[in-house]
């Protein structure tokens, strides 16, 4: 059975691009990667992705295979269609494995990150009652936003979809429909190329907003409370808004 060795893998990408004279970084750059990627490679952290494969055995000017035995061979025929297959299924394996992985870790990262908010906010809450604020007032003025913001920011940070199906890439799409979410923007057409963009976006600024905002209403309403008064209206629906600013510039942008 042949067995991908990461560390011999990884050894050989980096002598051959060192006789080559490239860097990590003009080697990413011909594979439009990381050099963070790179770097993994030839230490033996990971593998290069099955869609990297021949580009990258075609720069290095190696055989698929060889750069997967992580060396040489005298003769590209004398490697039996077996040992081929094998490489590959393995290396396909491993792929997924990895793209598993790095799903998994993405996952609990956001969770951490949406969990920190919250407390965040029952904190900056603590606080507000603590400087007087009633439960009355603090409802009354924070909780519609706050609700919304953490409503939202976990829907995109815990539920939704980051791979849209075939058909929005086939139609022009500006409507999204998961459960009773809803999100549509006229204009704007969403693709399996802005929605990542898009939902990354839209977990900052829905956090953001979360937590800056019981901030904004402290300062204004603490030391310019007549400020608040007259303008807290136009301030609460334009931080709520500004949740479609990055949806439009990003989804554009990435379109």
């Amino acid at each position: 059975m042949n067995e991908i060795n990461y560390d011999k893998c990884g050894a050989f990408i980096a002598v051959l691009r060192k006789d080559l004279g490239y860097t990590q970084k003009e080697l990413a750059e011909r594979l439009m990667v990381s050099d963070k990627a790179v770097s993994k490679w030839e230490r033996g952290l990971s593998m290069p992705d099955i869609s990297i494969l021949m580009p990258l055995a075609k720069v290095l000017g190696v055989t698929v295979i060889e750069l997967l035995q992580g060396e040489r061979t005298q003769e590209a025929t004398s490697i039996s269609a077996t040992a081929v297959e094998e490489l590959l299924t393995k290396t396909i394996q491993l792929s997924v494995k990895e793209e598993q992985t790095i799903r998994v870790q993405k996952r609990k990262q956001r969770i951490t990150a949406y969990l920190a908010c919250v407390l965040v906010v029952l904190l900056e809450v603590s606080i507000l009652s603590l400087l007087g604020y009633s439960r009355e007032t603090l409802f009354t003025e924070l909780f519609t936003m706050e609700f919304l913001m953490l409503l939202f920011g976990g829907w995109f940070c815990l539920l939704v979809k980051e791979v849209l199906p075939g058909y929005y890439e086939e139609n022009r799409i500006g409507f999204y429909s998961d459960g009773f979410f809803r999100l549509n923007i006229a204009g704007m057409r969403f693709n399996n190329s802005n929605w990542p963009h898009i939902v990354h976006a839209c977990r900052v600024i829905t956090l953001s907003v979360a937590v800056l905002f019981p901030i904004l209403y402290g300062v204004l309403s603490w030391f310019f409370p007549a400020v608040w008064v007259s303008y807290k209206l136009v301030i609460t629906l334009a931080s709520a808004f500004a949740l479609f600013i990055p949806i439009v510039v990003v989804g554009k942008k990435y379109e």
